[in-house]
């Protein structure tokens, strides 16, 4: 594949290392919108876009790729809240999108095990919290990580309705599920489910200790969307 690399920060970087290692090109490294303009009639002629800029210029680039009909991975978080036009767009003109709060193969299987521990957690009367910890230039809070884990918490788990940080409880809520966001040093990323009863307590954790596998999951995600239309995640790719 010929690979264009959006947002050529550590991320990007590492992505390119894992393009390169896989046998594929990286044709454009794109950072500014210097770099985007300079290079958009050649764009167009790549196979896919791997995306980690930030939350303020990721709807911009995703409807930038939409404009030359070039798929696209998105590696950035914090955009949602235009998940839903995002996606109606992708499928009514027939682009192709491949996004994810977490490309981590092992973050993903954490997905799957934090909504079985929501069911027992609901049987068994656990009460349930998440913390989640990632460096100091992290600009999102929550993560997307967190975020999906208590979406996944609330729709497994007839107890909790809604989630807030921790740091902005006004007061006590039984259906209010908690996320404690730490930003600290240069962590990757540490995310932990916490299950609490009058008897014991259970914690699913999960730890990142490199970017190489969300870089990995992303270059992944760029080679499954191939031929490919519409909207695609994770549990797609699994």
């Amino acid at each position: 594949m010929k690979i264009v690399i959006l947002g050529y920060g550590k991320m990007g970087h590492e992505v390119e290392q894992i393009a390169l290692q896989r046998g594929h090109e990286v044709a454009y490294r794109i950072d500014t919108e210097q770099d985007w303009y300079r290079n958009i009639d050649n764009i167009a002629d790549c196979d896919v876009v791997i995306e980690f800029s930030t939350p303020a210029t990721a709807i911009g680039n995703i409807e930038k790729c939409f404009e030359l009909d070039i798929p696209i991975v998105i590696g950035t978080t914090g955009w949602y809240a235009h998940l839903e036009d995002i996606s109606n767009r992708c499928k009514n003109e027939g682009h192709t999108m491949f996004y994810a709060p977490n490309f981590s193969i092992g973050m993903n299987f954490v997905f799957k095990l934090n909504k079985e521990m929501a069911h027992f957690a609901q049987k068994y009367d656990y009460q349930l919290d998440i913390t989640e910890t990632h460096h100091i230039h992290k600009l999102d809070k929550p993560s997307g990580t967190a975020v999906k884990l208590a979406e996944d918490i609330i729709d497994n788990n007839d107890n909790y309705e809604y989630w807030t940080l921790d740091e902005d409880v006004q007061e006590n809520d039984n259906k209010l599920l908690r996320i404690n966001a730490i930003r600290e040093g240069e962590v990757f990323g540490i995310h932990e489910i916490n299950a609490l009863s009058d008897c014991d307590e259970i914690t699913l954790r999960h730890e990142a200790f490199s970017r190489k596998g969300f870089a990995t999951g992303a270059v992944i995600a760029a080679e499954f969307i191939q031929n490919k239309k519409g909207v695609f995640t994770m549990e797609d790719l699994l």
